[in-house]
């Protein structure tokens, strides 16, 4: 087994990961931390820092916020937070001691997830550091044998994704709730859902093209048979009752309905293979982007919705620590719109569907925007009509789609927040 726990003092077990804390509670102040006027910098380690020389700060990773209001930087000699709408960068700690390959933020409040890169001396990739900034200091500690790949949070849980296992913490304790095992996830393939009356996660399960989804309010798994190749990519609509996912070999995304595992729709990116980098669901569960290293971003129309018929589902997220179901799966209705505007063009042949190859019978994108092929691009969507897009060569791009015509979208904002190659942390 791999766990020693420890509340603020250590206690002895035989498992390899050690949990800390520097008290029991925390608090989350929304919109409080990263805010322009705070422009201190701080080194959490105690070390004393001057200004970081811009030509010598490398990107290591990006990730957005559970909103997609705001992303975070990892860098190597830091992390930087910036806002998307408008955009500008909010806030940033320089540190010399290293950086971090991984930043995991709570919304956009106090709370963050560190994980070191590979050249920080002090905080190594194998440590996850929930970071409290309004205290600048760490409240809690997570230490495993072997380097994390993800970390997921939620207001009331903290996820740590290894390559074969995934933990499941209570976020107010740190104590452990639940173990997964999971095929090798190199890739750290993890999603939650957001909402506070449905606590949902989807990961890999232990077969090829499986992804398992842990209905926690429920005390229900459902295990989907999505791919005959190993999952590449997934996400969840906020609420999870909607997966999308899609696997190595890169041409098809299928969406799912996570009660019951029916696959609901399914879209085809292309023909050749392809890396997806990233799948984003629109808030209103109208669209659904793809980023590739083909250098295109799809988006397609999707027709199906969730919708529950119990109106106490949609209201206001509770201050309460755990989030539990307070539907049941007979309250939720799967809609799906045979046609709608925006629909997804398809093959002029695709009247001999059953006769010709599937490609020919598929739904291909509505809307694309292409990018130069050699970065690592995330999109997700903005408001009215637009996709956000952010390349691990530090651009960000917002581009505006035809919601009636679809085509190529166009460019509106370009920005070069940090000039950086694709590294690998």
């Amino acid at each position: 087994m791999e766990l020693k726990v420890s509340l603020i003092t250590v206690a002895s077990s035989p498992m390899s990961l050690a949990v800390s804390t520097s008290q029991r509670g925390y608090q989350q102040s929304e919109f409080a931390a990263f805010d322009s006027t705070m422009d201190a910098i701080y080194d959490p380690l105690g070390n004393s820092n001057s200004e970081i020389d811009e030509s010598e700060v490398d990107l290591l990773s990006v990730s957005w916020n559970q909103d997609y209001g705001c992303f975070a930087a990892g860098t190597n000699h830091g992390f930087r937070i910036y806002n998307c709408d408008p955009f500008k960068e909010t806030f940033r700690r320089d540190l010399k001691s290293g950086g971090f390959g991984l930043i995991e933020m709570l919304f956009r409040s106090n709370i963050l997830a560190l994980v070191g890169g590979k050249g920080n001396t002090q905080y190594p990739p194998n440590k996850v550091i929930i970071w409290d900034d309004h205290q600048s200091r760490c409240i809690g500690e997570f230490s495993f044998r072997s380097d994390v790949r993800a970390v997921k949070l939620r207001r009331d849980r903290i996820v740590v994704v290894l390559e074969h296992k995934i933990y499941v913490y209570n976020f107010t304790d740190l104590k452990l709730l639940h173990q997964i095992e999971t095929l090798s996830n190199p890739r750290g393939l993890c999603c939650l859902s957001h909402q506070v009356n449905t606590s949902v996660l989807a990961c890999p399960g232990l077969r090829r093209g499986q992804v398992r989804v842990e209905h926690f309010g429920l005390n229900m798994t459902k295990l989907i048979n999505a791919h005959d190749s190993r999952i590449a990519c997934l996400t969840m609509t906020m609420d999870g009752l909607l997966l999308a996912t899609a696997s190595t070999k890169g041409t098809l995304i299928r969406i799912f309905n996570t009660m019951d595992g029916t696959r609901l729709q399914e879209v085809r990116r292309g023909v050749d293979r392809a890396d997806i980098y990233g799948i984003s669901l629109s808030p209103n569960v109208q669209w659904l982007a793809v980023s590739s290293d083909k250098g295109t971003v799809h988006i397609f129309s999707l027709r199906v919705r969730v919708v529950s018929e119990d109106p106490s589902t949609q209201s206001t997220p509770s201050r309460t620590s755990s989030l539990t179901y307070q539907n049941s799966s007979s309250s939720l209705d799967v809609l799906i719109s045979p046609s709608a505007a925006g629909a997804n063009p398809g093959s002029s042949l695709s009247f001999m569907k059953g006769v010709l190859p599937k490609y020919f019978s598929s739904e291909w994108s509505f809307a694309r925007f292409h990018l130069p092929e050699s970065t690592h691009y995330m999109s997700a969507f903005g408001s009215q009509n637009t996709v956000i897009i952010v390349g691990m060569d530090g651009s960000f791009y917002r581009c505006i789609f035809d919601p009636v015509n679809g085509g190529e979208m166009v460019q509106h904002e370009y920005v070069r927040f940090l000039k950086s190659d694709l590294k690998s942390r």
